[in-house]
């Protein structure tokens, strides 16, 4: 099934209501979005998009860009949203690998990227854009549920990204899962759209087409936390889906104004490590709004959730492990965790997470080789390491590849920066290994301190020998202005240990 046949529903029933708002204007009901979108699939044919075919989506947060999906998926053809911070040469490399044959684009992104890249462009909101959206709507082109709607590209931290072929099936089970697993959803809800709609936070669009709900754009196109208060006071309820840094921010700006943060009903955080500090911080003045979910690329938003109730509970006498962990598996999906081999290990053990289920992807966009090392025996690899309890409470312990091993010995950076955070004078921090000669790798934490705080080595290296094993305490630390973070909020740790490289050879010369 094409999952735009839910749009076209939708407006069968509830046409007059509210649906597409840029800040707190409506921008069109439901008749209206399901028109534009219908035209603009019509007009995509027109133009010789054929079923499969994919169609880029390089734009900054805006009503239109939901526009732009629903009609791409009403052609049959396959949406690639690209994260629009990327640089022009790194877009264009991606439109290339997709075999994309038209992009939309953001007004002050289309010059840079016809610089890189030949592929035909439409300029969202402008002129083309808007006559594409007028005239009669083509039908919905059906889809088979292991179709290609949504070609996701990964970070591509450590080399050129990938691109994972999301279909109309996994895209259906992980939205159907929300409501189950994550939250309930109701017409007069507005999803609130911070994050970048090309990732996780476009995802939840769909569940909330389908209940009818309305979409609210910013009309900054981005995350200003001072904004986003003050569309939740104006036009809650609103749930969004934030990276934990941005519910950091989130909370620091809340603090500052004196705000409870009226009319949030639900923030969905994941997409990174959200530290015991920072959610017990957030519960404090928020209350009890927060969801957990955790999942990747290659399982849409579907692996794991923690509840708002598990969240919430501060009486649980396991309260530190709960929170700690990303909660229990979704209810479309199996979680295991294995050996190196893909064996599963016994309860209580640490080792990769496994995951299947119809979320998982079918594999990697022309990347056999890929898809051969992370789909095995039937089981999506996820690449991080974790542990599951007897009560099925998944704990992430951190991303294999971050995993320091020193003196023989693993640690895991996530533990130590635990630790960390619960010393007043550290607002962030990001602990990564550097080469040893002695050791193999030591432990090194970038901190960002509290404004009021004079950073102190020693009192931090005494903090952490009260807490946690000698031998994964710091080696150096580090003080910063800031961690390097990426679009979503993710601190770029392969950023911070070329920095280390870099220290390295200039202390050599």
């Amino acid at each position: 099934m094409n999952l735009a046949l839910w749009l076209e529903r939708v407006a069968q029933v509830r046409g007059e209501a509210s649906a597409l708002m840029r800040g707190g204007e409506v921008v069109a009901d439901y008749a209206g979005f399901h028109a534009r979108a219908a035209a603009l699939g019509r007009a995509l044919e027109e133009a010789g998009v054929a079923p499969g075919d994919r169609v880029a989506i390089w734009m900054r947060n805006a009503p239109e860009y939901l526009v732009a999906l629903f009609g791409i998926w009403i052609a049959g053809a396959a949406a690639v949203p690209v994260n629009a911070k990327l640089h022009a040469r790194e877009a264009a490399w991606i439109l290339g690998n997709a075999g994309a044959r038209l992009a939309f684009v953001s007004p002050e992104l289309g010059t840079a990227l016809a610089a890189e890249s030949d592929v035909a462009q439409v300029v969202a909101p402008g002129p083309e854009f808007a006559a594409m959206c007028e005239g009669r709507g083509g039908a919905v082109v059906e889809r088979a549920p292991g179709d290609l709607a949504w070609l996701f590209y990964t970070s591509g931290t450590t080399g050129r990204p990938k691109g994972v072929c999301i279909t109309h099936g996994m895209l259906m089970a992980t939205s159907l899962a929300y409501p189950v697993d994550v939250d309930m959803v109701q017409p007069q809800d507005a999803a609130l759209y911070a994050a970048p709609m090309s990732h996780g936070a476009g995802l939840y669009e769909l569940i909330h087409v389908l209940k009818g709900a309305r979409h609210l754009v910013p009309a900054s196109g981005g995350f200003d936390p001072a904004e986003v208060l003050e569309l939740a006071r104006d036009h809650g309820p609103v749930s969004m889906f934030l990276a934990p840094t941005m519910v950091r921010r989130l909370t620091d700006a809340a603090k500052k104004a004196g705000s409870p943060g009226e009319g949030i009903r639900t923030i969905v955080y994941g997409g990174g490590p959200m530290y015991r500090a920072d959610i017990e911080e957030a519960l404090d003045v928020f209350g009890p709004v927060f969801v957990q979910i955790y999942g990747q690329g290659e399982c849409p938003m579907a692996i794991s959730a923690l509840s708002r109730e598990d969240v919430a509970n501060r009486a649980h006498p396991r309260r530190a492990e709960i929170i700690g962990s990303v909660g229990r598996a979704q209810s479309v999906v199996e979680v295991a965790v294995g050996d190196a081999e893909g064996r599963a290990l016994p309860v209580g053990e640490t080792g990769e997470i496994m995951v299947r289920g119809l979320p998982v992807m079918p594999g990697y966009w022309q990347n056999a080789e890929a898809t051969a090392k992370t789909l095995r025996g039937g089981w999506l690899m996820t690449g991080d390491v974790g542990r599951l309890d007897a009560q099925g409470y998944l704990t992430l312990v951190d991303r294999s590849k971050d995993v320091i091993i020193s003196g023989g010995s693993n640690i895991y950076p996530r533990e130590v920066e635990e630790v960390l955070l619960t010393h007043p004078g550290v607002h962030e921090v990001s602990v990564v290994g550097r080469p040893s000669a002695e050791w193999g790798e030591e432990v090194v934490a970038f901190v960002v301190p509290e404004a009021d705080w004079a950073p102190d080595a020693a009192a931090l290296d005494a903090h952490c020998l009260a807490a946690i094993a000698r031998f994964k305490r710091p080696k150096a630390y580090l003080f910063v202005d800031e961690l390097p973070k990426n679009n979503y909020g993710k601190v770029l740790k392969t950023v911070l240990r070329e920095r280390l490289a870099a220290m390295a050879r200039e202390a050599e010369q």
